[in-house]
């Protein structure tokens, strides 16, 4: 296993970060579809995973409505110090006005909910699961600088915010001396590549890690589907269209990633995740499964050394067109430089 920094911090994690939420939910809607697992299930997961040199795992308090968190809670027992340990907050948790969002009410009670359905007394990474337009930044950072400073909480993170939502919570947390975000939890992958355009260029200018959720575009990179055929019924991608993908896209990717893994005698999935683990900004991928051989090709990707003529391909494959201000700032940056006499 590989063990890569965790943003600025002094913290290491396994570049593969086991993701859970294929836990819990059996009988909950769309929670079923993604896995549905039980304890038994679970703790062979994890222990195959810590096993293989996993230390880092992701988990929410919404997954199944808080089954995963208190699954993995369990599957921990006695091996909580062996990792490091992600969850977030921000979806609603119940009924109430204030079950939902970052407010200070609301998080407080999820620290709390979350470290009792852990077991454990302290979160290392706590992330915001996604933008709170009604909450100021204000509030919801001076919160988490709290718990950090009470013990509950040892990083701070975000998911799913834009590019400028990102910079502004650094501003605030810089000009009010509060804690900083240390990582993004984003979507990224072969046949999804949006983030190239504005998050990954402050990503890597504010030296946050980068943790992608969803590598396999929801499945849909593992090879099984075909233009004229989605995958079997059963599978995750079949019941649970999530996330968006531009089918075509996908494809002529797939197109150009299969012959490379039968050169090297893998899977499709086993090409998209080394792919992943090959891009400077990547810090953790995440991945999830319902089966010990799923989680078995996942974890072998970080052994898969692609070619440079093979990343060149699936770069070429998946790359997403060029947006403005982007190609210019592209056709600028050249001139900027002294040239040669």
């Amino acid at each position: 296993m590989e063990y890569r920094q965790l943003g600025r911090t002094g913290a290491y994690v396994s570049s593969i970060c086991l993701g859970t939420m294929t836990f819990g939910g059996a009988s909950t809607p769309p929670w079923q579809a993604l896995g549905g697992l039980d304890l038994p299930e679970v703790d062979a997961i994890v222990g195959r995973a810590l096993e293989a040199g996993v230390n880092f795992i992701d988990t929410a308090n919404m997954y199944a409505g808080g089954e995963s968190e208190e699954l993995l809670g369990k599957a921990l027992r006695g091996r909580r110090d062996e990792v490091v340990l992600a969850t977030k907050v921000h979806a609603r948790m119940g009924a109430g006005p204030n079950d939902v969002g970052q407010s200070r009410l609301h998080v407080m009670a999820e620290i709390d909910a979350s470290l009792r359905r852990l077991g454990t007394d302290h979160i290392d990474l706590y992330q915001l699961h996604g933008f709170d337009q009604v909450t100021p930044p204000e509030e919801t950072l001076r919160t988490l600088d709290d718990a950090v400073r009470a013990g509950k909480v040892r990083y701070i993170g975000c998911s799913n915010f834009a590019a400028w939502q990102i910079a502004r919570w650094l501003g605030v947390s810089a000009l009010r001396e509060l804690e900083q975000l240390v990582s993004v939890q984003a979507y990224y992958s072969m046949a999804g590549r949006d983030l190239e355009h504005e998050l990954l260029p402050l990503i890597d200018d504010a030296g946050l890690g980068l943790l992608v959720w969803s590598p396999l575009a929801g499945g849909l990179l593992s090879g099984k589907a075909t233009r004229d055929a989605d995958a079997a019924e059963g599978t995750r991608r079949a019941q649970h269209q999530f996330p968006p993908v531009d089918r075509e896209l996908a494809f002529d990717v797939i197109d150009v990633a299969r012959p490379i893994a039968e050169r090297h005698g893998v899977t499709v999935a086993r090409v998209a995740l080394a792919w992943l683990l090959s891009r400077r900004a990547v810090t953790s991928v995440i991945v999830g499964a319902r089966r010990l051989d799923q989680l078995d090709d996942n974890l072998a990707a970080v052994d898969l050394q692609l070619e440079d003529d093979e990343l060149a391909a699936l770069n070429e494959a998946g790359a997403p067109p060029a947006l403005y201000p982007g190609w210019i700032h592209a056709s600028h940056g050249p001139n900027r430089y002294p040239q040669p006499a």
